[in-house]
């Protein structure tokens, strides 16, 4: 018999690829850290020797979630500014708050947060933007979690950086830390076409073709932004970072609830993904992003739950079921954003965004093996027709029972085993203090 990491079955599993595929009956075996075969069970206890076998019945298997953007640093300021617009949010009370309290520990425990509260829920990769990206990268890694972490950019000086300049000096250390980590990747991430001067949006242009990353920023979150960008620009930002040759297959822009139908089509033959970010988007009242549309002109639209102090939670499972609701009441037709496509664009998606399609995102012998196993045994779930259906419409994160990473066994019937989660909230607990004075 063939030697193998471990065999595991469940009632339903859903590979993502192909597109809207249920198996049932069916095993993966992981050997190394990667999808040796996704067979019968039979043949998986005919062909195979496992040195650990996972039964999940009642479960419906996936591949491990993409959380494609986010501010995990951010989760210490959950629910300290509600219910306020988006400049007013920002500008009196986030980066206020970040100036005075956001150091390289602020960092570590806002991540350590914020990645207990991911795995839990079954994200096992996550795309951030924000400051000290040393130290969320370390917290992952710790983790044994994936991370795509951002080399930031913005044009004032903030507790990590004096300015431009010093955001790409320690950007490009950051890249070269971390650039033959299989866990961690490296990507530019410019805040935004109006918090970011042009000059800068171009150099990092030539930046990310020389290092071969993409460019992840905000864009068209919402109508102000755009109007300001025509004041300032004579153009809108869409049009600015055309102009600055950002608008390409390296692009992940993040909301894009503003767009008009010729700005779709561009991007759409530009190649660029969309990060959608419903909840947050929905709080904030910036506007609702044209998913359908979008998926209907062959764009790649991923999913993110922005940062916690704007959502306020980190819940892909949620994130998923929001995107696929609006979806259907923006467009007014209920094949929007179908419960497979949705589930797509939290996997496959997200991978696609990053560049990281060849290895995760979908469950297909020889990816790596990042997958998650959800409870659907719970009143809530029962009975099953259609476990998608059921994944996207109506589970709870807290059905995640078990995730492994590269085939690593980090969230065990529940239980996190890389992440000292009462440590987390015992660190957020006293920075709360800290921050309230």
């Amino acid at each position: 018999m063939e030697p193998a990491d471990s065999i595991i079955t469940a009632d339903w599993i859903v590979p993502v690829e192909p597109h809207d595929t249920v198996l049932t009956d069916h095993a993966i075996v992981v050997r190394d850290g990667l999808i040796e075969a996704i067979v019968p069970i039979t043949e998986a206890e005919s062909r195979y020797q496992p040195e650990q076998r996972f039964d999940r019945p009642g479960h419906v298997i996936t591949p491990g979630l993409i959380n494609a953007h986010t501010h995990s640093p951010m989760g210490l300021l959950r629910g300290m500014a509600d219910d306020l617009p988006l400049m007013t949010w920002l500008t009196e009370h986030m980066w206020p708050a970040e100036q005075a309290n956001v150091s390289a520990e602020y960092v570590q425990r806002g991540s350590e947060l914020a990645i207990a509260e991911m795995l839990r829920g079954g994200t096992t990769l996550f795309s951030d933007m924000y400051f000290f990206p040393e130290a969320t990268a370390r917290a992952a890694r710790r983790a044994g979690m994936r991370a795509a972490v951002g080399m930031i950019m913005i044009d004032f000086a903030s507790p990590y950086g004096d300015g431009p300049e010093d955001y790409i000096q320690k950007g490009l250390a950051l890249h070269d830390e971390w650039r033959d980590d299989p866990m961690i990747q490296t990507l530019f991430t410019p805040h935004a076409p109006y918090s970011v001067a042009h000059e800068y949006l171009e150099r990092l242009r030539t930046l990310a073709d020389e290092l071969e990353v993409p460019i992840h920023t905000h864009v068209h979150e919402t109508a102000q932004e755009v109007s300001d960008g025509e004041a300032a620009n004579g153009e809108r930002p869409i049009a600015s970072l055309e102009r600055l040759g950002l608008l390409n297959s390296d692009l992940i822009a993040v909301h894009m609830t503003q767009l008009t139908d010729d700005e779709i089509q561009r991007v759409a033959a530009c190649g660029a993904s969309v990060v959608h970010c419903p909840e947050s988007n929905l709080k904030l009242a910036s506007g609702f992003c044209p998913v359908k549309a979008l998926l209907d002109a062959g764009i790649n639209v991923a999913l993110g739950t922005d940062g916690a102090a704007s959502n306020n939670d980190l819940d892909m499972i949620g994130e998923m079921r929001t995107a696929a609701l609006l979806a259907k009441g923006v467009s007014a037709d209920p094949a929007a954003a179908s419960d497979a496509a949705t589930l797509r664009m939290a996997t496959l998606n997200g991978a696609r965004a990053l560049g990281l399609q060849d290895r995760i995102g979908s469950l297909v012998p020889g990816k790596e093996a990042d997958l998650i196993a959800v409870d659907l045994n719970a009143a809530a779930t029962q009975p099953v027709y259609n476990p998608i259906s059921q994944l996207i419409y109506a589970a709870g994160r807290d059905q995640v029972q078990d995730s492994w990473i590269a085939g690593q066994h980090v969230l065990s019937q529940g239980r996190l085993t890389t992440v000292d989660s009462d440590a987390a909230i015992h660190q957020a607990q006293l920075w709360r203090d800290k921050i309230q004075g």
